[in-house]
């Protein structure tokens, strides 16, 4: 019984999409969307499988391949969807993707603003929030991504796109490999690829500020995770979708695109990893290394999607992720606005977030599987408002 009515519900969740709509790749979008907001919503920081959790420097979980595969699906968005837009010539598009890079900053602004700290009766938002504002971050990194993508896309074809490609992850390697840099003190650095010391560091710490950025006490420069110089791979990652979707618009048969998916997810995993061993996999850095690792795996999802979905036409399990996908940035908003809103209502001596935690998840599943469990529950939350929101046709669009 609780198999048919999943499967009415899900069949009616499927039927409202339009008939040339890739499912495949709004399963992957929803995905994707849906294990960011699990990584980043544990019930206790102290108590998160290791999975779950971001690599601590060189190397890389499987959380590590939750951003770069959205930054991948943007592109492959922006591909499919670009003859559409190009309706009304290149300008009216560059003035479209301006327009939606400028709105998804303002809005990571909007999530790095949205905090009060009531528990302290000493705290002072201008000084501590205002004033110390973090300039880059998640949704920041996908404006700019998708506004420099958008003019490569214009205005190169096939070959230059793979010539930026490259030549983008060239020109940070040079920027990250040979470029000297000094400290406050004078002493000269060059070719390091640490935590707090590297070209890319530097450049955060002098042109954002110490006190714009994610790792603050980083040491001897302060530096931001989405910063300035790992932009430059990242518009690359964003290219490699781009091209995917331009490999799945050809008139090979959909078997052919699987494979050659497979193949080339199979073939670009290998190469990063031997290359790992000279470059470093890394996140933060947005090694070139990173993007073949984080682009061959997600060819390889995109590849097992299309075969669920179009091959074997098993497509019900796919609803609930449509339903997240649809509404990727709204989903993104409301969790954070709802994470920070359970860190800032009070209960006691501690927050509402860990007071649910500590007086209902951990006693009832314990330390690990209390955190993963309140992550789910804030997901199934999630889901009953994107859920609405589908139903009555709403989708938040930038």
């Amino acid at each position: 019984m609780m198999f048919n009515w999943y499967q009415r519900y899900a069949e009616a969740i499927l039927s409202v999409l339009p008939a040339k709509r890739l499912l495949a790749l709004d399963a992957l979008r929803g995905l994707t969307i849906t294990a960011m907001i699990l990584v980043n919503n544990p019930g206790s920081w102290s108590h998160v499988y290791s999975p779950l959790l971001h690599a601590q420097w060189h190397g890389w979980t499987v959380t590590d391949l939750i951003f770069p595969f959205f930054i991948v699906i943007v592109g492959m968005s922006l591909q499919l969807s670009l003859q559409r837009q190009n309706s009304g010539g290149n300008i009216a598009v560059i003035k479209h993707a301006a327009v939606r890079s400028i709105k998804l900053f303002a809005l990571g602004l909007f999530l790095a603003l949205f905090y009060y700290n009531f528990r302290d009766p000493a705290y002072n938002y201008i000084e501590q929030k205002l004033l110390t504002l973090r300039w880059l971050g998640v949704l920041q990194r996908i404006g700019l991504v998708y506004f420099f993508t958008v003019l490569i896309v214009l205005y190169c074809g096939t070959r230059g796109r793979i010539g930026w490609l490259i030549g983008l992850c060239a020109l940070y390697l040079a920027g990250m490999l040979y470029l000297p840099y000094q400290d406050a003190q004078g002493n000269q650095f060059c070719g390091l690829l640490e935590f707090g010391n590297s070209f890319a560091a530097w450049l955060d710490h002098v042109v954002l500020g110490a006190s714009h950025v994610y790792y603050r006490s980083a040491t001897p420069f302060a530096f931001d995770p989405e910063g300035l110089w790992s932009t430059l791979p990242a518009i690359s990652s964003c290219l490699a979708g781009v091209l995917m979707a331009q490999y799945l618009q050809s008139e090979r048969t959909l078997v052919q695109k699987i494979r050659g998916l497979l193949l080339f997810g199979v073939v670009a995993v290998w190469l990063a990893e031997l290359w790992h061993m000279g470059l470093p996999i890394n996140k933060s850095l947005w090694t070139p290394s990173f993007v073949l690792l984080s682009s061959g795996y997600c060819a390889i999802a995109l590849a097992a999607c299309l075969w669920l979905c179009d091959v074997k036409r098993w497509r019900l399990w796919s609803a609930p992720f449509v339903v997240f996908g649809a509404n990727a940035i709204l989903f993104f908003m409301f969790a954070g606005v709802a994470a920070r809103i359970l860190m800032m209502i009070s209960v006691g001596d501690t927050s509402l977030h860990g007071w649910l935690f500590s007086t209902v998840y951990q006693p009832l599943f314990g330390d690990y599987n209390g955190s993963l469990a309140f992550a789910l529950s804030f997901l199934l939350l999630s889901y009953l408002l994107m859920h609405w929101c589908y139903k009555r046709g709403y989708i938040f669009k930038v």
